[in-house]
Order: structure tokens, then C-alpha cells, then sequence
């Protein structure tokens, strides 16, 4: 199913994309800046051992790039635009994507906590959750909505194979 293109849609031509409310990535980056520079103004601290935090930053950080890096490098090879306020031309299913729905968010909640480990940022930490229902609620399952719409019973079958998260 990899990078089977759409041949006819039912979204009309101005509304093909899922109109989520903010590109992912300023999303994360957006809570963990607040985060650290709230964590900044208090004495909080995670209580990890500095070393204990930097492997487990260096970790966490690495292996969200790995999810990234896996999911970009197939909505290339299928020919389709990975940014979920752009029209989608294909359902990517192979690779990292037949374990989860979501690398993309996986990766980068990954690496959002080990920035934050790093950061020794424990407001951005407890942030996090808030992160992750933003991300389910204003643009996971408006991007559902649309893949929906616009593949059918092909996006349907998948959803139903592959978990949205881990």
C-alpha cells in the first residue's frame, strides 16, 4: 500500500489538508521552550544524577531522530508530503509505519523528553502529557478525519492493522 496515490477524493480542493491547529513541531518545540525557561525561575530539578540525565537525554533525543529520520525517508520515497497541513497524495504503511500510525509525533515526543532530560527541566517533563493530548486532539485525529475522507476503505484497513501509537 506504500505510496498508493489517490485518484479521486471527496474533500473538496480547498479544504485537502486535515487542518490541524499548529504544525507539530512548533508544538513540541513551543512547550518545552516554556518549560525550560519556566524551570529557569524555580529550583526544580529532575533528581537524576547528571550522568544518569545525559545518557538518558542522549538516548531518548537519538532515538526520536531514528523515528524521524525512518518516517521522512518514506513519505519521500512515496512521493507525499509529510507536513499535516498539506494535501496528503498517498497512505504510507511500510516500514516504521506498519508499527505505529504516528512515528513522526513518537519521534519527536521521544526526543522532546531528552531535550528536556538534558535541560534538567522538570516543568518541561510534566508538560509533556499536556503535549501529547494537544497533539491527539488538534492534529492526530483531524488528520484521521481526513485520511478517512479522502483514502476510505483503504485508510480504514489500516488504522484497523496498525496502532496509533506504540
Amino acid at each position: 500500500m506504500e505510496g498508493t496515490p489517490m485518484a479521486h477524493s471527496p474533500l473538496s480542493a480547498s479544504r485537502n489538508h486535515p487542518g490541524v491547529i499548529a504544525p507539530p513541531p512548533l508544538i513540541f518545540a513551543g512547550f518545552l521552550n516554556l518549560g525550560v525557561v519556566a524551570d529557569s525561575y524555580t529550583s526544580m530539578e529532575i533528581g537524576f544524577s547528571p550522568v544518569l540525565r545525559q545518557v538518558a537525554g542522549i538516548g531518548l533525543l537519538a532515538a526520536g531522530m531514528v523515528f524521524l529520520a525512518l518516517a521522512l525517508g518514506l513519505f519521500r520515497r512515496a512521493r507525499t508530503r509529510p507536513e499535516p497541513w498539506q494535501p496528503t497524495t498517498a497512505i504510507v504503511s511500510t516500514g516504521i509505519y506498519a508499527v505505529t500510525r504516528n512515528p513522526m509525533y513518537v519521534g519527536m515526543a521521544l526526543a522532546y523528553a531528552g531535550l528536556a532530560l538534558l535541560a534538567d527541566s522538570l516543568l518541561a517533563l510534566l508538560l509533556l502529557p499536556l503535549v501529547l493530548a494537544l497533539i491527539h486532539f488538534g492534529v492526530i485525529r483531524r488528520e484521521e478525519r481526513y485520511l478517512q475522507a479522502k483514502f476510505g476503505v483503504e485508510y480504514r484497513r489500516y488504522a484497523a492493522r496498525v496502532r496509533r501509537w506504540l
